[in-house]
């Protein structure tokens, strides 16, 4: 199958230019500038960025990953997809080992299948006291030993693994993580400035959802946030929905991390898509009130009802990143973090043909999965 998009304004990391693009075999084969040099479907001046990559996302349209129910969790990647993101990790939640086990493996199902890009466990490796949405009653200390065990029934599909960096054997299983391919992200974390550090030292390579379940910045006790973002080595997870963090510590987040070190995820649970109403994150039930989600007990927020379009639009429109930087933070990026910015994250020759067709206001007006597409625009 052979397409060209033509007439559109194509993002690349190098800037936008008014071109047309070629899509064989589920790849891109040609970008150019200007007119098109054949036939092919005409956009109008739309744009054309590169499919999103989200790395932590619990679910949506009533599915919830950590469920482990593949019909529903498929309806959940359905659609994100509608709303751009052509990538994405399953996130799990604290629950029982056996309850974590089991949804790994049913997860593991749906990435040999295409639909996932891995397993993420968010928990139970974290701190009671930044614990959030997660149950505190089943949270444990890290474990290497244990660990392996839920990388083994995610059946090679372990993707990242949230570790509060102070815990007990937090650091030996960072260690672990590292040397088993499985990114170690340091979050739901009550840890200073030096246990920080030490877990970074160790290994440890994402910042899960900045800002959010860890201590404030102080100028005299830096704390988690000061040492992730100052650290090259660390990229930084932000949730860009306008509850989660404020606009302006957003762009201070920015600001020192840059589009190379900067990911915008969502992190999704079930009622995306959906609208208000009772929900469950895991074994936690849930309230969602005008779009905001909370426990339905204690009030935490627990999670969101974002997606990433809505991510991407705010970044150009309420940050004011420029189209380019936008679209490092939502696709390169988060493809660079999982390894896969060698296949995807960009509009460039070799790559998979997952794009996305946008409006002059960014809204999707189609999308592009290995060049078939799950909506065409209007």
């Amino acid at each position: 199958m052979s397409l060209t998009l033509a007439d559109a304004r194509i993002v690349t990391p190098e800037g936008v230019h008014e071109g047309w693009l070629t899509i064989e075999d589920g790849r891109v084969t040609h970008v150019g500038h200007g007119a098109a040099p054949g036939p092919g479907l005409r956009l109008g001046g739309r744009h054309v960025v590169p499919g999103f990559v989200d790395v932590h996302n619990h679910g949506g349209a009533g599915g919830s990953f950590p469920t482990g129910e593949q019909d529903k969790a498929r309806d959940a990647v359905a659609l994100h997809r509608l709303h751009g993101t052509t990538t994405m990790v399953g996130s799990l939640v604290t629950d029982t080992l056996d309850g974590v086990s089991r949804a790994a493996a049913a997860l593991a199902e749906l990435c040999e299948e295409g639909l996932l890009a891995g397993v993420h466990f968010e928990g139970p490796y974290i701190a009671k006291a930044r614990c959030g949405a997660h149950d505190p009653a089943l949270l444990r200390e890290p474990s290497p030993q244990e660990f392996a065990g839920l990388v083994k029934a995610a059946r090679g599909h372990a993707r990242m693994v949230t570790i509060a960096a102070e815990l007990p054997g937090a650091l030996d299983t960072i260690r672990m993580a590292a040397a088993e391919g499985v990114i170690a992200a340091i979050g739901h974390s009550d840890a200073d400035y030096e246990q920080t550090i030490a877990g970074i030292e160790a290994g440890a390579t994402v910042a899960t959802h900045l800002y959010n379940a860890m201590p404030p910045l102080g100028h005299r006790a830096p704390g988690p946030i000061a040492a992730l973002l100052d650290d090259e080595r660390v990229t930084v997870e932000l949730i860009n929905d306008g509850v989660h963090v404020h606009a302006a510590m957003l762009r201070l987040a920015y600001e020192v991390a840059g589009p190379g070190r900067t990911m915008l995820i969502t992190d999704a649970m079930s009622a995306t898509g959906l609208g208000d109403g009772d929900y469950v994150l895991g074994p936690m039930k849930v309230h969602v009130r005008d779009g905001v989600a909370r426990l339905a007990e204690g009030g935490s927020i627990a999670g969101s009802t974002l997606t990433m379009d809505v991510a991407f639009r705010r970044a150009v429109q309420e940050l004011g990143l420029s189209l380019p930087d936008a679209v490092q933070v939502t696709s390169l990026t988060p493809a660079r973090v999982l390894g896969l910015a060698d296949r995807i994250g960009s509009i460039a020759v070799g790559k998979a043909a997952d794009l996305v067709v946008l409006s002059d206001s960014l809204q999707v007006d189609g999308v592009l999965k290995d060049g078939v597409w799950i909506t065409e625009p209007s």
